[in-house]
């Protein structure tokens, strides 16, 4: 029996066949509906490629896109490990690795390989350390004994944490950032007798760091698919130089983010307040320190940008942009970085976030070399969604093209003007605010005038002052500042109209 994504073993169906057997749904609507399903089945068999399904190449291809994926967060020079060193993997996560999200996250994988097995050619002692989904600390208690007089004694500590599948999974919501206490507590434990220890986590979704000043090197592995534990030890050790830069920032606590006042209240209606602040855009527009930011991740080797170039200065909103940006390896090992562009509108037209990305490149650098890496922005790059048109709509004005490596990491600037194709219609009403009015010399002098009862009593002198206070001051605000009556406010609005849409 075929299920549909969830299941309704066949309720939906009965639903349907009784809808049009009572009239309710018209059998030609349903007829079309199942045509546009038949049509897309028909294409698919038409069009199907054959193909031999190669297991093993499919995983070393697993272990490639973990390899470009995983994000070192933090290293103070402890990785990559000295392959003669002697070191201790501690946790469970390093034995069977969390690869995958629960739920439709769930797939049956080729094979799975933790890091401790992948490990075998160096000299790594492990230790378990805990229990991952036992929160109770006194049954882990041997576990971390073994595992701390196990990091005592090696030369360094590498430290396998992350969340159980209980704590997160489709279907319902965090309810916090951390890492259960137990992991904690084993990194804090191990950093007391240990001065060289890594972290490794394995995570859906930001987390708190309690630790994290004490650890040498962070590396975020998310959750990897079934290559992490040979991709962990590869960039461990060095044979690969992590790449992978942040798809969401990371806050410092759970009451930063965008959604914390207005998310899951007690009468469980949801509203999406937060509008288009969503992630980085809501952390960089309020400057709010965060753990690490969006686009964040760190190298074994050094980039350098420079050279910001531009095809134009002046556009018009249906000429394309073409940006150029010089990268430079300036360590002393082959790397790949990920290039950001974001676009900052500075025409303050509408309320926007301060920045926002809008295209970024993987550059392979060899130690020492330059690329220059390019990309192209329409208007699109530079748009927003506009209601009242119903289209996507850039303003006149000053645009800034931001080069970076992070979104608070922004190395290169450049500013270029665009020209909107047609002006937005300036519909005036009682809420209109009078600045909208002052880049119209005529709408201005007779708000001024209007406004000069309210200017002598307050004793302000001339135009420019009374711009100031007036600014945010809407239409129908003059009312009880100047006493306009009703028809005076609409004989106002009126004479306004006039003078800007004539």
């Amino acid at each position: 029996m075929d299920l549909e994504m969830p299941g309704c073993f066949g309720r939906t169906d009965a639903q349907i066949v009784e809808a049009v057997r009572t009239g309710k749904l018209e059998e030609a609507v349903l007829d079309a509906t199942v045509e546009r399903i038949l049509t897309k089945t028909l294409e698919y068999q038409e069009y199907k490629k054959d193909c031999v399904m190669d297991k093993d190449a499919d995983h070393k291809k697993a272990i490639s896109l973990a390899e470009r994926s995983m994000v070192l967060l933090k290293n103070e020079g402890i990785l990559p490990l000295d392959k003669k060193q002697k070191v201790a993997f501690i946790g469970a996560f390093a034995e069977t690795p969390r690869f995958q999200g629960g739920g439709s996250g769930n797939v049956n994988a080729y094979r799975i390989e933790g890091a401790l097995e992948n490990a075998k050619e160096y000299e790594v002692l492990y230790a378990k350390g805990f229990e991952v989904e036992e929160a109770d600390d006194s049954k882990n208690q041997s576990l971390k004994e073994e595992a701390v007089a196990l990091a005592e004694k090696a030369d360094v500590a590498v430290v396998f944490i992350g969340l159980p599948d209980s704590y997160e999974s489709e279907g319902y919501d965090r309810e916090h950032l951390e890492i259960p206490q137990v992991q904690n507590d084993l990194v804090q434990a191990i950093c007391d007798v240990q001065d060289k220890v890594v972290v490794v986590l394995h995570n859906g979704a930001p987390v708190t760091m309690p630790w994290l000043p004490r650890v040498g090197a962070v590396l975020e592995s998310y959750l990897a698919g079934e290559g992490v534990g040979a991709a962990q030890v590869r960039i461990l050790y060095g044979d690969v130089n992590p790449s992978g830069k942040l798809a969401e920032t990371f806050p410092l606590r759970l009451e930063h983010n965008p959604s914390y006042t207005n998310f899951a209240p007690a009468n469980q209606k949801v509203e999406y307040k937060e509008g288009v602040y969503v992630g980085y855009r809501w952390y960089d527009t309020r400057k709010l320190d965060v753990l690490f930011p969006f686009g964040y991740g760190l190298s074994y080797t050094t980039f350098v940008y420079s050279n910001l170039v531009v095809s134009k200065e002046q556009m018009k909103d249906t000429d394309t942009l073409q940006v150029f940006v010089d990268v430079t390896n300036t360590g002393d090992r082959a790397g790949d970085e990920i290039v950001q562009l974001y676009v900052s509108d500075l025409t303050k037209v509408v309320d926007r976030p301060k920045q926002e990305l809008k295209g970024f490149v993987r550059v392979h650098l060899e130690a020492g070399e330059t690329k220059t890496v390019s990309f192209e922005l329409n208007k699109r790059s530079f748009a927003w969604y506009c209601e009242s048109i119903g289209d996507w709509y850039a303003a006149s004005g000053a645009y800034e093209i931001r080069i970076g490596k992070s979104s608070r990491e922004i190395c290169l600037k450049k500013v270029i003007v665009l020209e909107a194709s047609k002006k937005l219609p300036f519909e005036i009403t009682e809420d209109t605010i009078l600045s909208c009015f002052y880049e119209i010399p005529e709408a201005k002098a007779y708000i001024m005038k209007l406004m000069e009862p309210f200017f002598q009593m307050i004793h302000v002198d001339g135009d420019k002052m009374g711009e100031v206070i007036t600014k945010e001051l809407p239409l129908h605000g003059m009312q009880g500042f100047v006493g306009l009556t009703d028809q005076q406010l609409q004989e106002t609005i009126q004479k306004l109209k006039e003078i800007c849409y004539d």
